[in-house]
C-alpha cells in the first residue's frame, strides 16, 4: 500500500467515504431561507405601511410575499420528495411539509388581501403577514434542524 493511501485511510478512520444521497440539499436550504426572508420582509413592509400610511410599502409587501410564495413552493415540492424518500425521522419531515404548506396557503390568502384597495387591506394584511412570517420561521427552523441531524 502506498504511503499516501495509508495516510488517507488513517485520517478518515475505518468508515468508508460515502457521498451524500441528496446532493442538491443546499439548494433546498437556500430556497427555504429565501422564502423566510421574503415573507418576514413582507411583514416588516406591512408594519411600515401601518405606521406611515405610505402606499408604496403595501405594494412592496405584496411583491415580497409573492417572491416568498415562489421560493416556498419550490422548497415545499423538494421537501415533499424528501418525505417520500425518507427512511427515518419521517414524522418531523411531515410536520416540516405541513408547516410549509400552511405558510404557502396563508401567504396566498395574504397576497389576495393585499390586492384590496389601499387602506382597506389593513389591519388584516398585517395580521396575516405576521402569521405567515411565524410559520415560515418555524418551517425554516425545523428544516435546518432536519438537515443538521442528517439524512
Amino acid at each position: 500500500m502506498p504511503a499516501s493511501t495509508s495516510a488517507v485511510s488513517s485520517s478518515i478512520g475505518n468508515k468508508p467515504y460515502r457521498r451524500s444521497p441528496y446532493p442538491l440539499h443546499p439548494l433546498q436550504l437556500f430556497l427555504l431561507g429565501g422564502s423566510a426572508c421574503f415573507l418576514v420582509s413582507g411583514f416588516l413592509s406591512d408594519w411600515a405601511y401601518f405606521s406611515t400610511h405610505e402606499i408604496q410599502w403595501k405594494n412592496f409587501a405584496s411583491w415580497l410575499i409573492m417572491g416568498g410564495l415562489v421560493f416556498g413552493g419550490i422548497a415545499m415540492s423538494w421537501a415533499l420528495i424528501d418525505v417520500i424518500s425518507a427512511d427515518r425521522d419521517r414524522h418531523r419531515r411531515v410536520i416540516y411539509v405541513l408547516l410549509l404548506l400552511a405558510a404557502w396557503i396563508l401567504g396566498f390568502i395574504d397576497d389576495l388581501i393585499h390586492a384590496k384597495d389601499a387602506w382597506a387591506s389593513m389591519p388584516e394584511a398585517l395580521v396575516a403577514s405576521a402569521i405567515v412570517a411565524l410559520l415560515a420561521i418555524a418551517a425554516t427552523w425545523l428544516g435546518l434542524s432536519i438537515c443538521a441531524r442528517g439524512r
